[in-house]
């Protein structure tokens, strides 16, 4: 079987590590965004209601990662390119030109939080061999 061979690739500690962070991702992420998401009050901007519903749907599938480490790494990468996308795009410009407002500045931990953790619990080499060197899947 193709996947028990690729989980063979990934140590048991590391999917524990793996486990854990989803677990974290699934919780704590979730516990804010479902309770906004079920109790909001008054209208929401367009923008503010996607980006809860997407954080809704990373956390309800962080949560699927604590049983499918592996097959769910491709959220892990999703979770820090766009945490780092932000970190780059949007807390750097205002933090160089010191207009960090309370709200940046509120969410700026969280998502420093997944820039670092999630690149030191990924399984780099598996991720090389299963997502860049390893051959794409056919077209026809």
């Amino acid at each position: 079987m193709v996947v028990a061979q690729r989980t063979a690739d990934v140590s048991l500690i590391r999917l524990y590590v793996l486990r854990a962070l989803y677990l974290l991702i699934g919780v704590a992420q979730g516990l804010q965004t479902w309770t906004a998401l079920l109790h909001h009050h008054g209208p929401w901007e367009f923008w503010h209601g996607v980006g809860l519903s997407l954080l809704g749907a990373l956390t309800a599938l962080a949560l699927l990662g604590v049983r499918y480490p592996v097959r769910m790494l491709p959220l892990l990468i999703f979770e820090f390119t766009w945490k780092l996308i932000w970190v780059l795009a949007i807390w750097l410009p205002l933090w160089m030109g010191h207009r960090v407002d309370p709200d940046t500045a509120d969410s700026a931990f969280s998502i420093f939080l997944g820039v670092v953790l999630v690149p030191l619990v990924l399984p780099w080499g598996y991720v090389w061999k299963s997502y860049v060197t390893a051959p794409g899947d056919r077209w026809k």
